[in-house]
């Protein structure tokens, strides 16, 4: 922090018996004055909001903010922040604040008993002791125990032989270098704030959200567990090969089944091991924590002991020979003497080595040919540092499996055949080597790092002593694996350093034999330090687990966040064991360690992405303590990471890469929400601000027209949506695409109205869950409906996601409603977004509409086009026939032609229209008459007028107003009901071809019938007819002939869409307006009007 920002904090102090807020002294007070002191104090490193720990709920488990334990009636005390009075409930005091800061701490898990048991001890909750653990003891040696392990001590000279000193050291560099890049980026994540038990999960899963922090999450938790796996069968591997080979259940008859004897006496006693280490940790956690600084002393004294040995070398090299046949090496152990003969007196006798190359213990007998054609002899296997055995281990040596291990550049006679080889005691290679699966079976014994993280419960000054512990340890095991590989190919023979369980040296490790004073150090060494880590894995996988089940961001791992009374994860660690024992059943530790190392480095790989992310998002809260990284370098830590997965097995990385991918997605879809203030929303953020900025001002290009909607849903009185199929009709329109804004208004002010307004979000998003609509929801307050639903059509979206069109159900009860408000509020809504250039859907009897689970097996959408508006009527049958509901119905498609129109060249122009449209529908064009206007027709002009005069003349009661609209209603029907009578010979008018002879003989029809009874019917009008408005006259005939024809052919059909005409210039006729849709739309069952925007939305170019 820079000299220049200085915080100071006023502490101010008040005595009770002081001067009220007022300046007044008291009357029953003491003779005192209020005293202020002002001191600049530090403000501690956390100023700032706290991390949240992942309980989903607005209220953190932190002791900053809406801290439950305070005692509300102590909370303010004195007047000399009365100002501040009304909000200390929400905002404490500085003083409190500071206080609680200071007594702060957090609990680590596994070591002390959990906060759940504790809070359960109500009448004696313990005290809880703050952390005092330094660098040392906290970070470093723990990093340096698990670090250093079963690779090294049983592994490393192998894979030195096998790839020779420069790439083994191009190994160690990777691994070392993928590590040290990683801890970097870890240091600064850990340094950014409090990071409580859980450790890594915890830095990942807040860095980069619920989902990634989940999938990797759970990586890590199967890397800690496979680990766990891979020191049980080091452990047993150390116990059966060096320490009781007799102890061997499965014994090999014959040398080709050694292997499968083995490995079946690997998983009976790692499975022994398994269950007695889980048991151990069961009854007692404590006893593995105590016993860890035991088995860290082991993993340093072995480490002593070998660069001990070393240098013992360089004076006086132990006497450890091999025997060489030709340039093979041979297994010394089925025979004493390494010669062919041997002399017994004055005779010479053949060696037990003679025999197992030959039929008989004689001199003429048949032997193997390569037997015969080169000699025995003596090498040592360690020749020291001084000798120049360097030069010959500076190259790789790779191997396929079953090759005999054969020393470069010593005289040999080949033989002719080579078959006989099997049963002979030579070494042979268990596995083929290559260089990536050296990488693979190596990199286990660089993780580990993440131990002192884990720990940072524990620690005094976590901030200081991560970074700096982790790096020194990662220094120090770095600098040992690289002396060590230097080392090793300068003192031990190169087949020497290929036999991978010492046979050639009598089944010695080879290690031990360099290690001075004698091999027991290393391999006793070894087998408590592999038997520790093994106990540290099943001590910390379980509650790596159980911090990801009381997460609750996979929900069908809740059960395993319970445990014993202490909070000791007990089905966690029967998981785990489990998990445990697949490893163990594969057996072979070359086998299980590329499967951890998938694990461990798709773990490390999203540290340094959330490091690389938190840096070049540059957010706020980003403020790590240590300095010394940069985006780059934990970029190439994540490349570098990636690029070893697949370096190791390509396969293994798919299939971690699939599981981690399937884990995300099932968060995604099914696990908890969380908000942790994450990484990737902010990138997300940032992508979508980016996007924003880049999109077009002006309309989009007609190919990427789709219908961005706003659905504007009415509530009743608890907030609840009146009308769900309008959500369900959203779904089946957009199937998840596009941008959905789900609004609505509240009458009122919103300070008054606030928690309404919260409870109306949540209902809607929840219906929102329910009906599988994806979107946005923005309720908003306003004095009046109409003003509301202006200010959603006006100001809804973002920049270039903006909304083009409207979704609105029709006002089923305008005649119903409580003045002209409501139809007022539906015919100025139909102006505005004319005038804002968007488009209106209005979709009539919605409660009759389907649910997004039914299916419709048949039947058709009939599209009316009257008017070309955009395109909006042809394209909407399409997006709906891509959902379920309405796959299978097929699209009609009618037209009206007018008497001076050629129909069928109408036809036939819709049906390349629709050709090149690339839509699948049927054309029909229908002829409508110029028709006399019925006396239905004046009839319904009539009575609209006569309500409409009515309801402006007389001031009606609510109730009274009902009465005469349901009167009025009722009237209607009747008439209707008599027009409809009519409506069996209205089809006779409708044609669908018209010709010129057609059209002459209509007309001189229509002359007779207005000669005859027409004219009789013109004498006979009421007088009241000639009254009416005759634009409204012409308006009615119309909806009243067109409504009709629509119901005639497209009455049984699933859904009829037509035109929405728009409402007329004079705003006098509004209400008449709402009369004219009644009529158009009458009789039929599911309707949606159409209004376009003004601009094209479909077009038949690429």
């Amino acid at each position: 922090m820079s000299q220049s920002q200085r915080f100071l904090v006023t502490a101010v102090h008040s005595r009770r018996d002081g001067l009220g807020s007022d300046g007044m002294q008291n009357g029953d007070s003491n003779d005192s004055s209020l005293t202020e002191r002002e001191s600049t104090v530090p403000i501690l490193e956390y100023l700032r909001e706290p991390n949240r720990y992942g309980d989903g709920i607005p209220k953190e488990s932190s002791p900053f903010i809406n801290s439950t334990d305070i005692d509300k009636g102590i909370l303010y005390e004195g007047k000399n922040l009365a100002l501040f009075e009304e909000e200390m409930d929400r905002n404490p005091m500085v003083s409190s604040l500071l206080n609680r800061l200071a007594n702060y701490t957090n609990l680590t898990q596994g070591v002390r008993e959990h906060e759940e048991a504790e809070n359960n001890e109500e009448p004696r909750k313990k005290e809880i002791k703050a952390p005092r653990m330094g660098t040392c003891i906290g970070v470093y040696l723990p990093c340096l125990q698990n670090i250093l392990g079963v690779i090294l001590f049983l592994r490393l000279t192998w894979i030195v032989g096998a790839a020779g000193i420069f790439g083994s050291f191009w190994i160690v560099f990777m691994c070392c270098a993928c590590t040290l890049l990683t801890a970097i980026s870890m240091s600064a994540i850990a340094t950014n704030g409090v990071v409580p038990a859980g450790g890594s999960y915890y830095m990942i899963s807040r860095s980069l959200g619920p989902e990634f922090g989940g999938a990797v999450g759970l990586c890590f938790y199967l890397g800690t567990t496979f680990a766990g796996a891979m020191y049980i069968l080091g452990t047993i591997e150390i116990l059966l090969t060096y320490i009781v080979p007799s102890a061997a259940i499965f014994k090999a008859e014959d040398p080709s089944q050694e292997t499968s004897a083995m490995l079946n006496n690997m998983r009976v006693y790692g499975t022994c091991a398994i269950t007695l280490m889980a048991t151990v940790v069961f009854v007692g956690v404590k006893y593995v924590n105590k016993l860890a600084l035991v088995f860290l002393a082991c993993v340093i004294l072995s480490i002593l002991a070998i660069y001990a040995g070393v240098i013992k070398t360089a004076f006086n090299p132990p006497d450890f020979p091999l025997c060489m046949l030709g340039n093979r090496t041979l297994a010394w152990q089925a025979f004493d003497v390494c010669a062919k003969f041997s002399t017994e007196g004055n005779q010479t006798v053949t060696t037990q080595l003679w025999q197992l190359f030959c039929d008989s213990p004689y001199l003429n007998a048949t032997c193997n040919e390569y037997f015969n054609l080169n000699n025995v002899t003596v090498i040592q296997g360690i020749p020291g540092i001084a000798s120049n055995v360097i030069n010959d281990n500076i190259w790789s040596t790779y191997g396929s499996q079953g090759e005999m291990l054969e020393k470069q550049g010593m005289l040999s006679v080949p033989a002719s055949e080579d078959a006989t080889n099997t049963g002979l005691p030579y070494v042979f290679s268990d596995i083929a080597t290559y260089f990536t699966m050296l990488v693979g079976i190596y990199f286990p014994s660089v993780t580990g790092i993440m131990a002192g993280s884990n720990r940072s419960g524990d620690l005094k000054d976590a901030q200081k002593s991560i970074p700096t512990g982790t790096l020194l340890a990662i220094i120090t095991t770095s600098f040992i694996y690289l002396t060590c590989i230097i080392l090793f190919g300068a003192c031990i023979e190169g087949v020497l350093l290929r036999d991978k369980f010492g046979e050639s040296v009598n089944g010695n490790l080879v290690i031990g034999i360099l290690a001075w004073p004698s091999p027991w150090v290393i391999v006793i060494g070894s087998f408590f330090s592999t038997c520790g880590a093994g106990l540290q894995s099943l001590t910390g996988a379980p509650r790596l687990m159980q911090a990801i089940a009381r997460d609750g961001i996979v929900p069908f791992l809740r059960v395993f966040g319970h445990g014993k009374a202490n909070g000791e994860p007990t089905w966690a660690l029967l998981l785990t064991a489990g998990i445990c024992e697949i490893g163990i059943l594969i057996a072979s530790l070359d086998s299980v360690a590329p499967i951890l190392s998938m694990f461990f480095l798709m773990c490390y790989m999203f540290v340094n992405l959330a490091c690389a992310l938190q840096t070049l998002l540059k957010t706020p809260n980003w403020r790590p303590r240590f300095k010394y990284y940069h985006w780059t370098l934990s970029f190439l830590g994540m490349s570098l990471c990636l690029a070893l997965m697949f370096i190791c097995s390509w396969y293994y990385a798919l299939v971690a890469m699939v599981i981690a991918g399937c884990i995300y997605k099932y968060i995604e879809y099914r696990g908890a929400e969380k908000e942790w203030g994450d990484g990737i929303r902010g990138l997300s953020l940032n992508a979508a601000r980016y996007a924003l900025l880049r999109l077009e001002d002006g309309p989009p290009h007609t190919k990427n027209w789709r219908p961005q909607l706003l659905i504007l849903l009415n509530l009743d009185l608890e907030q609840n949506v009146k009308h769900p199929r309008l959500l369900s009709l959203t779904t089946q329109l957009k199937a998840g695409k596009g941008l959905t804004i789900v609004g609505s208004v509240l009458e009122g002010t919103f300070l008054e109205r606030h928690t309404e307004v919260h409870n109306a979000e949540q209902n809607i998003k929840s219906l929102m869950g329910l009906e599988k609509t994806k979107g946005f929801c923005h309720v908003v307050v306003s004095s009046n409906q109409r003003d509301g639903i202006s200010h959603l059509i006006q100001s809804s979206g973002l920049g270039g996601m903006k909304h083009n069109t409207v979704l609105v159900a029709w006002p089923e009860l305008w005649r119903q409603t409580d003045g002209p408000a409501g139809w007022k509020s539906f015919v100025d809504m139909v102006r505005e977004t004319t005038a804002a250039h968007q488009a209106l859907l209005v979709s009539k009897n919605i409660d009759s509409f389907p649910t997004n689970q039914e299916r419709f097996a048949g039947g058709t959408i009939d599209v009316w086009w009257i008017v070309h508006d955009g395109g909006l009527l042809m394209l909407l049958p399409f997006l709906l026939s891509q959902h379920k509901v309405w796959k299978k119905c097929k699209m009609r498609i009618f037209t009206v032609a007018q008497i001076d129109d050629n129909s069928i060249q109408m036809k036939k122009d819709l049906q390349l229209f629709l050709y090149q449209l690339r839509l699948d529908a049927e054309v029909e064009v229908v002829e409508m008459l110029d028709n006399d206007i019925s006396a239905f027709t004046y009839e319904r002009t009539l009575v609209m007028e006569q309500r409409s005069q009515m309801l402006k003349q007389m001031q009606l009661s609510k109730n009274e107003r009902e009465r005469e609209a349901q009167l009025i209603h009722d009237r209607n029907a009747a008439a209707h009901s008599s027009g409809t009578d009519k409506l069996s010979v209205a089809p006779e008018g409708v044609h669908m071809t018209w010709t010129k002879e057609k059209i002459t003989a209509e007309r001189h029809k229509n002359k007779e019938s207005l000669s005859s009874e027409g004219v009789r019917d013109i004498f006979n009008m009421k007088p009241e007819w000639g009254n009416l408005n005759q634009s409204n006259v012409r308006r009615m005939h119309t909806a009243v002939k067109l409504n009709e024809v629509v119901v005639n052919k497209s009455q049984d059909a699933r859904l009829v869409l037509l035109n929405l005409p728009g409402p007329p210039k004079n705003k006098q006729g509004d209400e008449n307006y709402m009369e004219f849709l009644e009529v158009l739309t009458e009789g039929l069952n599911r309707v949606l009007m159409v209004r376009g925007g003004g601009s094209e939305v479909i077009t038949i170019y690429s």
